[in-house]
């Protein structure tokens, strides 16, 4: 049985799924929700399969109406009237879920049972911004075809989940590829200074204002693989932290990479909030060598 959704008013909001595979080889990112853990988790809610279609919401401002009966669940930031939240509801044939601005965090996801049934690109449902591959943006007046469910409904009432942290975060960080580019003093900087969250982030990467970290080279460095998570600098000193729709190759030096599992934490920053850098130990480490 054909259901739908209809979309009344949009945010900024992309579909997404658990993104591309295994094809960064021919220039194609992975893309794929900016908060995996949240993605998944209102998947689990509405008894989805794991790489079901959701929508990614930034800062609120969606408005839905359900053209059948359906089953919804919203993860992630909280936002107003999205009650009950981090738990599955049901939406009735003409009811409606309007999201307002969330309190903490920035990215919401909306997960409905069957997940959205967009057509997939290069196998993945997920909207990569940078590249522009996937399916086109959701537009108000649109309406959302649903897939008919895969798994058994789970039977959960709520998932206790914390809300996302406000206030200064703290990721951890592992040395990158090119510790020998910057100064004994920007290492130092790294892991004592916080950086603030400009309002030009996306879903490419977080851009963050702060002390420069100095180079000891300036000559240009050849393009290298970049991964989510890598902490690259460009001339101005500060730091570009990449996010789920980064590029696949960059020519700026990597001097950290933040362990991926805070990657997420630091898809739910938004502009003016501040984040420290925790230099994590093993078997690499943060000291320059002097190669290049």
């Amino acid at each position: 049985m054909t259901r739908s959704v209809s979309v009344l008013a949009i945010g900024a909001l992309t579909l997404q799924d658990a993104g591309r595979l295994g094809q960064a080889a021919l220039g194609i990112g992975r893309s794929g929700a900016c908060d995996r853990g949240s993605y998944r988790l209102a998947n689990r809610l509405v008894g989805n399969a794991e790489h079901a279609a959701v929508l990614e919401v930034t800062f609120g401002g969606l408005h839905l109406r359900a053209d059948d009966d359906v089953i919804i669940a919203t993860t992630g930031a909280r936002c107003t009237g999205s009650s009950p939240h981090n738990a599955p509801m049901y939406l009735r044939t003409g009811h409606e879920l309007r999201l307002g601005t969330p309190a903490t965090g920035l990215r919401t996801y909306v997960a409905v049972r069957g997940g959205f049934a967009a057509d997939p690109v290069l196998g993945s449902r997920s909207t990569d911004v940078l590249s522009g591959l996937g399916p086109a943006p959701v537009s108000a007046g649109d309406v959302l075809q649903i897939a008919d469910p895969e798994l058994p409904a789970p039977g959960l009432d709520v998932a206790p989940v914390p809300d996302p942290e406000e206030g200064d975060g703290a990721v951890r960080v592992v040395p990158g590829p090119r510790l020998d580019w910057f100064t004994d003093k920007s290492l130092a900087t790294l892991a004592s200074e916080a950086y603030t969250v400009t309002s030009d982030s996306n879903r490419v990467g977080l851009r963050l204002d702060g002390e420069p970290l100095q180079r000891i080279r300036t000559d240009e460095l050849p393009s290298e693989g970049m991964v989510r998570g890598a902490l690259q600098i460009p001339p101005s000193g500060r730091p570009v932290l990449f996010l789920a729709d980064h590029p696949v190759t960059g020519g700026y030096p990597v001097i950290a990479y933040v362990e991926d599992d805070d990657v997420d934490r630091c898809g739910q920053l938004r502009p003016g909030q501040r984040v420290r850098f925790i230099r994590q130990h093993g078997h690499r480490t943060w000291a320059r060598s002097s190669g290049t």
